[in-house]
């Protein structure tokens, strides 16, 4: 156990739109990592999907270099929805 690779666990809850990280796990491959994450995360059936996605396969940005990253983005404020009027339609927007 000590050589499987680290897992991390996104699961999409029964009333949600999107997969959240709930945490990691030791698997020797896919299906195990699956499994285990069913096993440990989803004991309450809160869950409709589960992903896993090897830890060594996330590429994450330094937190240190957010300014350097976002800070272009605030001076498109077209690209915020605050211009567009949403018909009530719409669900979870």
């Amino acid at each position: 156990m000590k050589n499987w690779p680290l897992w991390e666990v996104f699961i999409r809850s029964k009333n949600g739109l999107e997969h959240r990280h709930c945490g990691s796990l030791h698997a020797s491959d896919a299906t195990m990592a699956l499994e285990n994450a069913r096993d440990v995360y989803t004991r309450r059936n809160e869950g409709v999907s589960i992903w896993v996605v090897p830890s060594a396969q996330i590429t994450a940005s330094d937190p240190d270099d957010s300014s350097e990253l976002f800070e272009p983005a605030k001076d498109k404020a077209y690209r915020h929805p605050t211009f567009y009027e949403l018909p009530e339609e719409l669900k979870h927007m």
